[in-house]
């Protein structure tokens, strides 16, 4: 290690001038598609190599770098360089054939991305990339059956995965330079303005005097926050500072305080407007537009917390926990940060007006900096600006590099046509049956998101099952039009919810041990055993698996406004039965039977009429649903009655 005098104050510098590079280009442009997306890399990995360990250590190291570090920074920059100044003599000269030089900066390349990748998030998914280009090289021409391939010469793999849009830089890479940077730089602005503290008082005046009022302000504050952050593992640490220790000091125990910030945090990838990284890119890989995702996506995630209050109502409820005691009003509190509301109103208002979400959160950052001047204690300096710039470049350096490597093997699943024979096993194994195929596929995300990252398991998993999925969706008539090539309008939102269902099971690594990011860091904060607590928020964030099932067999995405609306005020009641049915307990201890009625009406809550092929009653509403919401009510008229006469006879005893 060496220490470098002024060393913070360049690399701060250094990633003020990356922000700064990236706005400029996404707002006016100047330089092809392969060349951003090679700077992309090259400045974020130069950044990486320079910052991430020290960021890690002793802030007494922060002005420490290991000389193999320098190294790898510049020779990261130099794989820019040589793609300006060769990449045309390469068509021109060269006639599209590999030089020495190409396949040493090419070679580079890969090994530079799989070293970061490996120092932010371990060994599995450089070992995967590995085993994927071992795969395409020459492994597969050592496999039989469905699996087969016959292999691709070095020279040829390494053009297409370093000019081509089909490796490093290709499709992902331009989400990640594009959408996903300029979101996390929003949201870098929108935090050194003050939103976050905002949030949490927000949260803390609306819900803070309810039954288990601190747990629903954990659950609103995750869910306002994720509007801006799409960071699970940022949302925790950000709210979960503030909101664990006003649970457990409510009576909350704590490792159930910590699973609620995780499992409400999670739902920060889910929450419009900016959702995660993944949702940039399930609008690239559909040709969905992203303000077509993020409007249908409203009344799922409402449905994934109104899920975890369920619980936390129940929890306060059997263990006596009340509302705060507070004063806080909520009109000063909106009067002193009204003006955050103006940057999401200018961002999402240019989304729906049919501006690129690139450009709409440009004009939101600077819709930051100028409403914050409405207020007297908010106001951004120069300072604070400088700060986020360089948070922002900071925030995304793990991410963006990630996504890059993962190209990678997006590109060897496409080249090698692994996708389709995998869409054609899960059609075969799931016998045709869609319930089994999304099994299948919960089953395939909790595998891969023990070693990859929430926006990785995604990527890989829609490449692999998205296809075998709208298969199974489609009717067998429908089906037949669009194998006969004839487009259809309604196979986009089948696709859609496709790729729903897959983005919503990967984000159940974040709760599902043995790797959980965002539980172990709640429990960091709680200072509860980690794997315990992923095993509460497990439970906890069920709602990741019960609300995909609603994707694929009800209208909420699909069908039209009303039958959306529909099928979640009835979804409401279902998962509100099915958090009792797991907790055992509303105003008193349920028996087996009380569970099992509750269970039934669960059921028909959440189900369709067209599983019993029944005909919907006017063509209107459900009749499971409102046979599902009779017995609920019924149930729970007869609970609180005996409930009562429990607590009438313990008083007289």
């Amino acid at each position: 290690m060496i220490k470098i005098k002024y060393f913070k104050e360049i690399t701060f510098t250094y990633a003020i001038l990356i922000s700064l590079f990236h706005f400029y280009i996404n707002i006016w442009g100047g330089i092809s598609d392969l060349w951003f997306n090679s700077a992309h890399f090259a400045l974020l990995a130069s950044l990486g190599f320079l910052t991430y360990e020290a960021s890690i250590n002793d802030d007494r190291k922060k002005d420490e770098v290991s000389v193999l570090n320098i190294i790898f920074a510049v020779l990261s920059l130099i794989t820019f360089v040589y793609m300006v100044f060769f990449e045309e003599s390469l068509y021109a000269d060269a006639d599209a054939q590999m030089r020495l030089s190409d396949l040493i900066v090419a070679s580079m390349t890969i090994v530079l991305a799989l070293l970061l990748v490996k120092k932010s998030t371990g060994y599995i998914i450089p070992g995967l990339i590995v085993l994927c280009i071992a795969y395409l090289l020459f492994l597969g021409q050592h496999i039989d059956g469905l699996f087969a391939f016959a292999g691709m010469s070095p020279e040829r793999f390494l053009y297409r995965m370093y000019y081509t849009s089909e490796g490093l830089f290709g499709p992902i890479a331009t989400i990640s330079s594009t959408y996903v940077f300029m979101f996390i730089l929003f949201a870098a602005f929108l935090l050194k303005s003050g939103a976050g503290d905002f949030i949490v008082d927000v949260s803390s005046a609306v819900a803070g005097k309810y039954t288990g009022g601190t747990g629903h302000v954990a659950v609103f504050s995750s869910a306002l926050m994720g509007t801006i952050s799409g960071s699970a593992v940022a949302n925790t640490v950000s709210t979960g500072s503030i909101t664990i220790p006003m649970m457990k000091k409510a009576g909350f125990k704590p490792t159930f305080a910590a699973a609620v910030e995780a499992a409400a945090s999670t739902g920060g990838q889910i929450m419009p407007p900016i959702m995660g990284a993944g949702a940039f890119i399930m609008a690239q890989m559909t040709h969905i537009p992203f303000v077509t995702i993020i409007s249908v996506s409203v009344l799922p995630a409402i449905l994934y917390f109104a899920s975890i209050a369920f619980y936390i109502n129940i929890h306060a409820k059997e263990h006596n926990i009340k509302g705060e005691d507070n004063d806080i009003k909520i009109l000063p509190i909106l009067r002193e940060g009204f003006h955050f509301i103006i940057p999401l109103s200018t961002l999402v208002g240019l989304l729906v007006y049919g501006f690129t979400p690139t450009y709409a959160a440009g004009i939101a950052i600077i819709a930051i900096i100028l409403s914050s001047y409405l207020t007297k204690n908010k106001r951004m300096g120069l300072k604070e600006i400088l700060e986020a710039l360089a948070l922002g470049s900071q925030n995304m350096v793990v991410t963006g590099v990630l996504l890059i490597a993962v190209g990678v093997i997006v590109g060897v699943i496409n080249i090698s046509g692994v996708g389709i024979t995998f869409s054609q096993l899960i059609m075969e194994w799931s016998n045709n049956s869609l319930f089994i195929a999304i099994v299948l596929i919960a089953l395939a995300s909790l595998v891969l998101g023990m070693g990859l990252p929430v926006t990785a398991s995604y990527v890989v998993l829609s490449v692999l099952s998205a296809p075998a999925l709208v298969g199974l969706m489609l009717s067998p008539e429908m089906a037949a039009l669009v194998n006969a090539g004839i487009e259809m309008p309604e196979v986009a939102m089948y696709l859609l919810s496709a790729h729903l269902i897959i983005f919503w099971l990967s984000q159940d690594s974040n709760l599902t041990p043995p790797v959980c990011l965002a539980a172990f860091a709640a429990a960091a904060i709680a200072k509860t055993p980690p794997m315990k607590t992923g095993l509460v928020s497990w439970k906890i964030g069920k709602g990741m698996y019960i609300i995909p099932l609603l994707f694929a067999f009800t209208p909420l995405i699909n069908g039209t406004w009303f039958e959306r609306f529909e099928v979640f005020a009835f979804a409401l009641f279902g998962i509100m039965c099915f958090s009792i049915v797991m907790e055992g307990f509303w105003d008193k201890k349920m028996s087996i039977l009380e569970r099992l009625i509750y269970a039934i009406a669960a059921v028909l809550l959440l189900i369709q009429d067209k599983v019993f092929e029944m005909d919907s009653y006017f063509g209107i509403v459900q009749n499971t649903h409102i046979l599902g919401f009779a017995i609920f009510a019924s149930a729970l008229f007869l609970h609180k009655r005996l409930a009562k006469e429990e607590d009438k006879y313990a008083s007289v005893s």
